[in-house]
């Protein structure tokens, strides 16, 4: 059971914070709160924190001057404390945010932390959809350093560019990855908003569709008459969520964006795929702006280059500089990300967990392989590990299809997350459903040992989930 988000908004935080000396994260080892961790220890707070795992994050959080602790307790808030923050993932009986409520500290969700953060920048840019927010945030973020405007970004991925997953920079503007899991985003402040698409997901908060389109059609909403709404013209859901933002008057200007819709705001020309890698051509307004080659594999990622350029364009910034950004965006951590080489085979790492996303990546990732030397065709060898049991469940027969590219799949135990199993699944069963290319795993060692027999020159290998999937990764580089 999750706790849920507040919505007290940026005037009562902001009362919160002006008799407080410190602040507490609990969960601050996230890539989003571990940001919030640090800008506020920069706004010169004094920061701890509490998470269950020691990692490199937390490492560089500690050599911040930040207080971590690695077991939650009531002891871990300090007599100054005066404001503690929480991610939604949280169980209602955590001892530090039983013992906030016990000694009348404020309490506030991630989400409306953020909102009151984002409240001092000129211009705000929210990147919110089911898939794709990390990657569209760092293509913005790349558009934006390569024309020079400084921006302030908090992502949810690591981009290596800006040496993180956030940035700081001017009060000009600020670019974030709004995140729509307990309806989290409705908390933010956008002055452009950014809807890549929606599909029903988070189906333990998501009861079905029309509780989404509702949400997203608050979302776009946020910006208020003045502001831009950059939506997915090939995507029916975000149109309508859309269509109802400009009925309430809730948002200002529409822009949209499609990869072969000519009537789009901005649309894709002449898309190609060398060398595995999308090229097209981008118009805007019935104008050729110019054409991109990309380093990251995927159709799917011209629909992010799209809308990063059109919420680039509502900024002001010149369309050169949109070019030149797409072209050196070199990908977001955990997003088809190289991370070595076995027996000549290149091996990514992905962050896919929703069947849409797995779907879309390996159809990307199958047209990297090569031919063996002996001239039979490269193989695609996934390692997936399904992320929850009610996702698995809802989502279990869109799962069976989502693995069509790949020509040998690896799964791993379900990564329970804040759940438990109360649903039937498994991944033993989804092994035996998808059929005699899919073999079940009941441990990293057993993956990894199985990629390092099988894999030959021309094979490519995707370690794909939102779980511990990683180990198999670190099995294969340790």
């Amino acid at each position: 059971m999750s706790v849920e988000n507040t919505h007290d908004g940026p005037q009562k935080i902001r009362e919160y914070l002006s008799d407080a000396q410190s602040v507490f994260f609990i969960g601050v080892g996230g890539v989003m709160m571990s940001s919030l961790a640090l800008l506020t220890a920069r706004a010169g707070f004094a920061v701890g924190g509490s998470d269950r795992t020691r990692t490199d994050v937390t490492e560089s959080l500690r050599a911040e001057g930040i207080d971590i602790f690695y077991e939650h307790s009531a002891d871990n808030l300090d007599a100054d404390c005066g404001l503690v923050v929480y991610t939604v993932a949280i169980s209602p009986d955590n001892p530090e945010y039983v013992a906030a409520h016990e000694r009348g500290i404020p309490c506030v969700s991630r989400s409306d932390f953020l909102g009151f953060l984002m409240t001092r920048y000129r211009r705000r840019v929210g990147v919110a959809g089911m898939h794709g927010k990390s990657t569209c945030t760092s293509m913005c973020s790349q558009i934006f350093m390569d024309a020079d405007a400084d921006p302030t970004v908090l992502s949810g991925a690591v981009y290596a560019p800006m040496g993180g997953a956030y940035r700081i920079g001017s009060e000009e503007h600020f670019i974030f990855e709004a995140c729509e899991y307990m309806d989290s985003f409705l908390d933010f402040h956008p002055t452009i908003a950014i809807l890549l698409g929606a599909e029903l997901e988070h189906v333990d908060y998501f009861k079905d569709m029309e509780q989404i389109r509702t949400s997203f059609a608050k979302f776009a909403a946020l910006t208020g008459p003045r502001g831009v709404t950059v939506v997915n013209l090939d995507d029916p859901e975000i149109m309508e969520s859309a269509r109802r933002a400009l009925k309430a008057k809730g948002t200002g200007h529409l822009v949209t964006f499609s990869i072969d819709n000519p009537k789009a705001d901005f649309h894709a020309k002449n898309v190609t795929v060398e060398n595995g890698y999308p090229a097209f051509s981008i118009v805007a307004y019935g104008k050729v702006w110019g054409r991109v080659q990309l380093s990251v594999p995927g159709r799917f990622q011209i629909y992010n280059c799209l809308a990063a350029a059109a919420a680039a364009d509502a900024c002001g910034i010149d369309r050169a500089s949109v070019i030149e950004g797409l072209e050196n965006f070199a990908g977001a951590d955990r997003r088809m990300q190289p991370k070595g080489k076995i027996n000549g085979v290149t091996v990514y790492d992905d962050y896919g967990h929703h069947p849409t996303e797995v779907k879309a990546t390996l159809e990307g990732a199958k047209l990297l392989c090569t031919p063996h030397e002996d001239g039979t065709p490269g193989r695609l060898i996934c390692t997936f590990q399904p992320h929850t049991y009610s996702r698995t469940a809802q989502l279990y027969d869109q799962f069976l299809t989502a693995f069509d590219s790949v020509d040998k799949l690896l799964l791993l135990d379900i990564y329970a997350a804040r759940e438990t199993d109360t649903c039937g699944v498994s991944s033993r069963l989804l092994a035996a459903s998808v059929g005699d290319k899919a073999e079940y795993c009941p441990t990293p060692t057993a993956a990894a040992e199985i990629i390092i027999k099988e894999v030959q020159t021309g094979d490519v290998v995707v370690i794909m989930g939102a779980g511990d999937v990683i180990r198999v990764t670190k099995l294969l580089f340790p």
